[in-house]
């Protein structure tokens, strides 16, 4: 009897095993495909700096504006010792670096006025690389600044806006040293000047002392930088110009190029200095203590006030910018006069002649 031949079962695990994978095989057929990859993420956008300009440089064009303001309304009419002395305080109230870095202050703000000029910086302000570039070629050399678009403009609308400040000063500065002359008809101004030293030690500390602006001043010129009109005009000017008129563009195209900010400070404040301004300036604080200091009666303290306090100010601020002092309509009619009697013929000596009899 032939003996059946047993066919050998697969383990029960195993059993299950295929199962599980012919079930995943199944359910991965059935399946949603796989989503695609998420795009790459977009490239950075390049963030361009608004115009802006430091807080303390705002301030320094303010306390300039506010001596222009104060020293130009002067009046030459006196009628007492007190006011000679108020007058006198106001007019020596600045000390020159202060005001120089003013006049550079002011200056850009004025520059910033210009929309050829800005629209020249701010082509730059888009390209990080390139703005960056431009704004360390105005660090190292500040005439670089010549090259830029709207340049011209701009330097105008700066010489004609400082030189009407400097005009100012001289005009005031006329008619007070005339006044010097003019107030001798009354008694009280051959008076000696109570407490000299003590008068030409307060000149002095007046002229240390950094001026403060005027709060509305300083936010009426903190909005001009971001685009308020301040209502200036000027014509183009052609290269080449004074050292204060290209700081003064300088400090606008860093402005605009983003670099004007408290950040920038470090190389801001170098380029508002300039040696020529800064030693005429202080000379006509030397002039000034000088004349204080041998003035006696009160008539000369007016003439100290109009000649070195405004006068010689105000030449200072013209001849930074470049611009000829207006001629003195007194001293040009004595020059008119000494010309017009040096062209008139001599007369001719008249010889009498007496008949012989």
């Amino acid at each position: 009897m032939t003996s059946a031949v047993s066919v050998p079962r697969p383990p029960t695990r195993i059993v299950a095993t295929v199962a599980t994978l012919a079930l995943t095989v199944l359910l991965a057929a059935c399946a949603a495909p796989a989503p695609p990859a998420p795009p790459p993420p977009p490239a950075p956008v390049a963030v361009v700096p608004p115009i802006s300009l430091s807080p303390r440089v705002i301030e320094h064009a303010a306390a300039y504006r506010a001596y222009i303001t104060r020293a130009g309304q002067i009046s030459p009419n006196f009628s007492g010792a007190s006011e000679v002395a108020a007058r006198l305080k106001t007019g020596e109230a600045y000390e020159p670096g202060h005001m120089l870095r003013g006049a550079i202050a002011y200056g850009a703000v004025v520059a910033l006025q210009d929309p050829a000029f800005v629209a020249g910086v701010r082509k730059f302000a888009n390209d990080p690389e390139q703005r960056r570039t431009v704004a360390y070629e105005i660090m190292k050399d500040p005439a670089y600044v010549v090259g830029l678009s709207g340049s011209a403009s701009a330097a105008g609308l700066v010489i004609n806006v400082l030189g009407q400040d400097g005009r100012k000063l001289i005009e005031t500065g006329r008619s007070v040293k005339q006044a010097a002359y003019e107030v001798q008809r009354q008694a009280w101004s051959k008076g000696d000047v109570a407490g000299r030293p003590e008068r030409l030690a307060l000149a002095k500390q007046l002229s240390t002392t950094p001026a403060q602006g005027e709060v509305d001043e300083t936010a009426r010129l903190q909005t001009a930088v971001t685009g308020g009109q301040l209502g200036l005009t000027g014509d183009a000017a052609s290269p080449p110009y004074t050292p204060l008129v290209i700081h003064s563009l300088a400090v606008a195209a860093l402005a605009g190029l983003g670099y004007g900010d408290d950040a920038s400070l470090a190389q801001l404040m170098p380029i508002l200095a300039e040696p020529n301004s800064s030693n005429c300036l202080s000379m006509s604080k030397l002039n000034l203590y000088q004349c204080l200091a041998v003035a006696k009666p009160q008539y000369e303290d007016v003439f100290c006030l109009g000649q070195h306090a405004l006068l010689d100010t105000g030449h200072c601020l013209m001849k930074g910018v470049g611009v000829a002092e207006p001629v003195d309509p007194r001293e040009q009619a004595a020059a008119d006069a000494a010309a017009a009697s040096a062209k008139a013929p001599a007369k001719k000596a008249t010889t009498k002649h007496t008949k012989k009899h």
